[in-house]
Formats: C-alpha cells, sequence, structure tokens
C-alpha cells in the first residue's frame, strides 16, 4: 500500500496551524456561551424569574448529561459528515439554543433550550475538537490540543464580563440574540473557509480500513477493565464534579460577599489563570509525571476552596480564585495526555472519547447537587466543604496505576 508523506507538523506553514486557531475560536464561542455561561444564565434567570437556584441548577445538570451522551458519537459523526460540517452544526445550535434561552418563561422550556444547547455544546467542545486536531496532528497532538483549549479559558475570560455588560446594556433578551449573531456571523465563514480535510486523509482512511488487532468495543471493554484507566477516569470524574459545580454556582455565591461586577472579575481571574496555568505547564509537562501533576492540581483546588469558604475578604477571595483557576485548563487536557502516554497509539481516539463521556456523565451532576445542597443547609459552606473531600480523594487515587509489563 502506497501512502503519502507524513507532513511536517513543525512547519509554521503547515494548515493545521490554521485548523488550530480555528479550534481556538470555536472552543471560545462552545465555552463561553455553553460552559461559563450557564454561571450567568443560573444567576440572570433566578434574578428575573425567582426560580430556585436548585430548580435551574439541574436543568444544567440535564444540559451536561445531554451532552456528554452525544459527545460520545462526535467520533462517529466526524468520520460520516466531515469535521466542517460537524463544528458548522454544533455551532448552529447555539446560536439558536443562545437566543432561545433569553425568551423562555417557564422551566421547563429551559429543560428544551438545555437540549438544543447540548447538541451545540457537543459539537464545538472537547470531543469535537479532539478529534479534528487528531486528522491534522500526530507527533504535535498534545500541543495542538493545548493550544486550541486556551480557547476554552478565553472564553470564560472574555466571554462571561461580555454577557454581564451586554445584559446591562440589552437586557437577558437582547444579550443572549447578541451573542448568537456573533456566533453565526464570525465563527461560520471561519470554519466554512479553514477547515478542510486533511492533505493525508487518504492515510487515514487506509489506515482506518487497514484489519486491526482490537475493535473500537474491545478497546472500550479493554479500558474498563484496566486499572489505570480506571484510576485515571475516576480520579477526573470527582475532580471535574466539583470543578463544574463550583465554577457554575462561583457568580451566585460571590455576588452576595463583593457585588455582581466583583464577581465577573472573579470569574474572569479564574479563567486568565487556566490559561496562565496550561501555557506555563504545556513548556514542561513531557518530562514530568502527569500523574502527579495532576495530584498537586487537584490539593491546590482543594486550598482554594477551602480559603473561599473561611474568609469574606475581597482580595482573598479573588486570590482564591486565581489559585483555583490555575489548575482548571490542565484539568481538561490532562487526561488526554496520560492517556497518550498510557495507551497505545491507535487506542487514543477512542479512549480520550470513553474518558470525556464519563467525565462528563460525572460532572453533569455537580451543578444540581450542589445546588441542592445549598438550599437544603442556606448556605455553600456544605457544598463546597464536600467538593475538598472529593478532590482529597482524587488526589490519592490518581497516584494508583497499573503495573507496567
Amino acid at each position: 500500500m502506497v501512502t503519502a508523506p507524513a507532513p511536517d507538523e513543525t512547519s509554521f506553514r503547515y494548515h493545521g496551524w490554521r485548523i488550530v486557531a480555528v479550534c481556538f475560536i470555536v472552543a471560545t464561542f462552545g465555552w463561553g456561551l455553553g460552559f461559563y455561561g450557564q454561571s450567568v444564565y443560573l444567576a440572570e434567570l433566578s434574578r428575573l424569574h425567582g426560580w430556585p437556584s436548585s430548580q435551574i441548577a439541574t436543568a444544567t445538570t440535564f444540559f451536561y448529561l445531554a451532552g456528554a451522551l452525544l459527545v460520545a458519537f462526535v467520533g462517529d459523526v466526524i468520520r460520516a459528515i466531515g469535521a466542517r460540517a460537524c463544528l458548522l452544526g454544533g455551532i448552529a445550535a447555539m446560536a439558536l439554543g443562545t437566543v432561545l434561552l433569553g425568551r423562555i418563561d417557564a422551566p421547563w422550556q429551559l429543560y428544551a433550550v438545555d437540549a438544543i444547547l447540548a447538541v451545540g455544546w457537543a459539537g464545538t467542545s472537547l470531543g469535537a475538537i479532539t478529534n479534528t486536531l487528531g486528522l491534522w496532528f500526530d507527533q504535535r497532538r498534545g500541543m495542538a490540543i493545548s493550544l486550541a483549549l486556551n480557547g476554552a479559558s478565553f472564553g470564560g475570560i472574555a466571554g462571561v464580563p461580555l454577557l454581564v455588560a451586554l445584559i446591562g446594556a440589552l437586557g437577558f433578551t437582547g444579550a443572549t440574540t447578541a451573542a448568537a449573531i456573533a456566533a453565526v456571523v464570525l465563527l461560520m465563514p471561519l470554519v466554512a473557509i479553514v477547515v478542510a480535510p486533511p492533505p493525508h486523509l487518504a492515510n487515514a482512511v487506509a489506515a482506518a480500513t487497514a484489519p486491526r488487532a482490537l475493535s473500537s468495543g474491545a478497546i472500550r471493554s479493554g479500558a474498563l477493565r484496566d486499572l489505570g484507566f480506571l484510576t485515571a477516569t475516576i480520579a477526573f470524574s470527582l475532580v471535574l464534579f466539583a470543578q463544574v459545580g463550583f465554577i457554575v454556582h462561583l457568580i451566585a455565591y460571590l455576588d452576595p460577599l463583593i457585588g455582581r461586577e466583583r464577581a465577573a472579575v472573579a470569574t474572569s481571574l479564574l479563567t486568565a489563570m487556566a490559561v496562565v496555568g496550561r501555557v506555563s505547564l504545556s513548556v514542561v509537562i513531557d518530562r514530568l509525571n502527569q500523574r502527579l501533576v495532576s495530584a498537586l492540581s487537584f490539593a491546590s483546588q482543594a486550598v482554594a476552596l477551602g480559603v473561599l469558604i473561611s474568609t469574606r475578604d475581597a482580595t482573598l477571595l479573588l486570590v482564591a480564585c486565581a489559585l483555583f483557576g490555575f489548575s482548571v485548563g490542565n484539568l481538561i487536557t490532562l487526561p488526554a495526555l496520560i492517556i497518550q502516554r498510557e495507551f497505545p497509539a491507535s487506542s487514543f481516539g477512542i479512549l480520550v472519547a470513553l474518558n470525556t463521556a464519563i467525565n462528563q456523565v460525572t460532572y453533569a451532576f455537580g451543578p444540581g447537587v450542589i445546588g441542592l445542597l445549598r438550599d437544603a443547609s442556606g448556605s455553600y459552606t456544605l457544598p463546597f466543604a464536600g467538593c475538598i473531600a472529593l478532590q482529597l480523594a482524587a488526589a490519592a487515587l490518581i497516584m494508583v496505576r497499573r503495573r507496567r509489563r
């Protein structure tokens, strides 16, 4: 079988790096409207309609759970219709859901809109971006994914304050409409023009159709019996449960303590530190024990939460948000890097998708559980203390790995 020569992924002129830039922008909108935006939606819908935080947070849980189920099939969708069509569909669904979100007036409508947003989230978030870049990169895949996912953090840095400012200027309905229009006008032409089949697609097709030692189902089944995969997946599931739940409730927690504007600044600081943490770590992560780095990241977030529930000082609250945020981006990137290091390259896409789906199913319940505990106890102290316990347990679990043969 004759295959095309492998592209030079180190060259600045390699088109794959343009795909990275596009994925960065897609991630900015995907996380800004679909992930970090949930924190703004929770606070704003509660203020506008008087709905309990637990009711809105439960709908957020539904959003993450539906998105997790869809993420498991993103790889199949990309193989069937291509990365460009998948991304365009995700953008369209995200824009439609955002517009409708500003027009609901009953709790049941929130669930319907979150179902649409879940489709958009699946088509613009980690699964879609990882699979898209996997078509273009092999040797530089980790760096490409890390750089593209900085857009996720930028979505929090720019997205949350911009949404808050737009709501103040245009109202909730006007703000969601403006955000949706921006996504369609800016993103869809960019994706349509830049994202194309990779030049070595023939190699990828040949590899995909060649006989395999293990089927996709066998790889998944084996992973679910593998101690290393299980400890990594369960540990990150616990931490992301705590992390997502905390971030969704962050503005609601800080608003009565330091005000809405400072709460938005705290969210921006948290996500800015996520970029700093990911970029700083990407320089040396290949030379480090990635499980140990994960454990230290989990512990640092536990310390940050301990400060948040023990002080009312505005400066210390901002410092704690910065400390928590330093690991936020890395907790998205590290699972893929651990899988890439500990498992065969042929299993990478399958196992990353499986890990992502399990993690998202788990953290989908974070906002709802924290909301229920907050309403039951009357404050965020109990649910945040529970998050600390989960993070410390995960820090111990991540260090358990299979013995190398």
